[in-house]
């Protein structure tokens, strides 16, 4: 079932005489044609191309004060490039100038006076069956456009999301309650916000935060649950977590996942070069690392974890 709507074209009829409006107009009623609209006054063309948004204006060239050359153009700035309004040119003048010039300038056929009645009909339906093609390919390209915009936005999602579950797969091992990546993210966000950061790399950050611990998942459980102290062996297999993490990021072109990658290598830097896994200090250190392992390690202190009981939370 086709569920376009019918096509029933307005027609708009321009002649500083009133005669050939009222003519023009009769035939094209009596042809089938409802929307018929007409003025003797070139001036108020634009206004009612506005007003009405014809499918077709029937033109005359010689008129008093505004002629039909200046009629076109000045409508050329109201109809867009991608826009088909077609323009007949009914006229006395026949002369090779005259139609070169008015075809050059917008105009889509042009038919001398006196004219037949058979043959303007026939070249309005041919003109007018053109301009609803027209208007379904643009339909068609809006709902395909529509289409484009829908799949990406669901892709967009699925990648979001997969991220989202990527991070809680670091975390499912040590965190019973599986929220620890988003409430970092969510407390990194707010602590870039507060430092001025721009909106979309505040939002970024809020995306890659969470996966900043993605190389734990290659730690064992042994070491990763140990309720006690580590020894020294235990933690340098921990400090392997970020470099893990960055080797599994690595090689993006992704914004948000080369971010993620440089949060996953840094956030355990420490201001006095003492941190890994690079042993950066000071503002060598990535903004962004800062921020996260500052969120990192309020999150860790306010909730339980394998080696501690909470602290009482305080703060923002």
């Amino acid at each position: 079932m086709d569920d376009a709507p019918r096509f029933e074209p307005c027609l708009l009829v321009v002649d500083d005489q009133d005669a050939n409006v009222t003519v023009l107009r009769r035939m094209l009623e009596r042809a089938g044609y409802s929307r018929v609209e007409g003025t003797t006054d070139p001036r108020e063309v634009v206004p009612l191309v506005l007003a009405l948004q014809p499918d077709l204006i029937l033109l005359d060239l010689r008129m008093p004060d505004v002629d039909g050359f200046e009629v076109l153009a000045r409508l050329r700035p109201h109809v867009p490039e991608h826009t088909y309004l077609p323009v007949i040119v009914l006229t006395a003048d026949i002369s090779p100038e005259a139609r070169q010039r008015a075809l050059s300038m917008g105009a889509k056929d042009f038919i001398g006076k006196p004219f037949d009645s058979t043959e303007v009909l026939l070249r309005i339906k041919n003109v007018l069956e053109a301009r609803a093609l027209h208007l379904a390919l643009q339909r068609q390209n809006a709902l395909l456009e529509e289409k484009v915009r829908e799949r990406t936005r669901q892709l967009e999602e699925a990648q979001l999301e997969i991220i989202d579950r990527l991070g809680l797969a670091a975390e499912y091992r040590d965190d019973a309650t599986h929220a620890h990546t988003r409430r970092v993210g969510d407390l990194s966000a707010r602590l870039a916000a507060r430092l001025g950061l721009p909106e979309d790399a505040v939002e970024l950050i809020r995306l890659a935060a969470p996966l900043h611990d993605l190389g734990k998942i290659a730690l064992p459980d042994q070491v990763l649950l140990k309720p006690g102290e580590l020894t020294g062996d235990e933690f340098d297999r921990v400090k392997d977590h970020t470099r893990i993490g960055a080797r599994i990021l690595s090689g993006s072109r992704h914004p948000l996942l080369q971010l993620a990658e440089e949060i996953a290598l840094t956030h355990h830097e420490h201001w006095d070069g003492t941190g890994y896994s690079t042993a950066l200090a000071g503002e060598r250190i990535p903004l962004v690392s800062r921020i996260v392992a500052v969120a990192d390690a309020y999150d860790a202190l306010i909730n339980d974890r394998p080696y501690k009981r909470a602290w009482p939370a305080t703060g923002p």
